[in-house]
């Protein structure tokens, strides 16, 4: 039997899956084991597996992602934990420099998998430097898979996935909807596919990119359009290192026009690298520009600005308008 959990919990349980499964994951991190982690996505798991399998770690992130190498190449499976992006940057050594050439480096001999955990996004009031997303540079680097699931059912079924990778994966988790819903999650242990979209909806008129939290607010306002006759193709792009081009290829083939959706800054940000991809494989297909509805290239700001600065369902409407206008 289902039963309906939130993202933060589906993590957990698919956390718990795979420890039960497989004596070489372990997990380690700032608090993640006497507190369960700041968002709480570790709760229980150290009473269950113990101190030698959840590790508290100091605050030096530097040593969490250059033990993580350590770990994975001799065989574990570490699951590391950061606790907002906006700490992610000490780790860019190890990530760049050491997981993700690992299997290149030694020719194949040694692989890295690790998952690296990171909590994103805006959206919760938090002060500076909890609130980024910069996904757009890990998504530069070969070697590195960069994931973020957009529901808890794909949350589950996508660190599954992950933990199971012989290569490493930067695991983002959307902390806005971290809680916002629930819906029924089987623990089947069920790994769902990466690299590849998913298409949430079916539609003929536009396509509708996007990932991640912003997931919520395309679907709302593909609903709204529903109701102006105006259909929409909502495609998750869920793995955005690599990204599977081939079917938002697909879908703007059959629409004709795109409006590509995320919070992070428009600049040099993923969104441009698909709309590229756009413009050099599909263009013959495009009946209007590719349009963007972005955070802007500014830093992130404090709480009493923050819903300014996210895009939001009347953005996308406004700017589905014009695209479908344009001739």
């Amino acid at each position: 039997m289902s039963n309906s959990i939130t993202m933060i919990e589906a993590v957990n349980l698919a956390l718990q899956h795979e420890m039960q499964h497989d004596d070489s994951v372990v997990i380690l991190g700032e608090d993640v084991g006497t507190n369960g982690g700041v968002f709480r996505a570790t709760v229980g798991l150290r009473e269950q597996f113990g101190i030698k399998r959840v590790l508290d770690t100091p605050l030096a992130e530097t040593m969490i992602a250059g033990l993580s190498v350590g770990m994975a190449s001799q065989g574990l499976k570490p699951v590391a934990e950061i606790q907002f992006m906006g700490f992610i940057f000490p780790t860019m050594e190890h990530m760049i420099g050491h997981a993700a050439r690992l299997r290149h480096r030694t020719r194949g001999r040694l692989t890295c998998p690790m998952v690296l955990r990171v909590p994103f996004g805006g959206g919760i009031h938090a002060p500076e430097h909890h609130s980024e997303s910069t996904e757009a540079l890990f998504a530069h680097i070969p070697g590195l898979r960069v994931v973020i699931p957009s529901s808890p059912a794909r949350a589950y079924g996508l660190l599954l996935a992950a933990i199971r990778n012989p290569d490493p994966v930067l695991f983002m988790e959307p902390k806005r909807i971290y809680r916002l819903n629930a819906q029924p999650v089987e623990d089947n242990g069920k790994a769902l596919p990466l690299d590849r979209c998913y298409t949430l909806r079916e539609g003929s008129d536009i396509t509708l990119v996007s990932w991640g939290a912003m997931i919520k607010e395309t679907l709302e306002a593909a609903d709204q359009l529903k109701k102006r006759d105006i259909s929409c193709e909502v495609i998750d792009v869920v793995t955005l290192n690599p990204i599977d081009h081939q079917t938002i290829l697909a879908s703007v083939a059959k629409t004709g026009r795109c409006v590509i959706i995320h919070e992070a800054p428009k600049s040099c940000a993923v969104g441009a690298e698909i709309s590229a991809t756009i413009a050099e494989q599909g263009l013959l297909s495009l009946q209007a520009p590719v349009s963007r509805v972005t955070g802007y290239d500014t830093v992130m700001p404090y709480y009493r600005m923050e819903n300014h600065y996210m895009p939001n369902s009347a953005d996308i409407i406004e700017t589905v308008t014009s695209t479908l206008e344009f001739s």
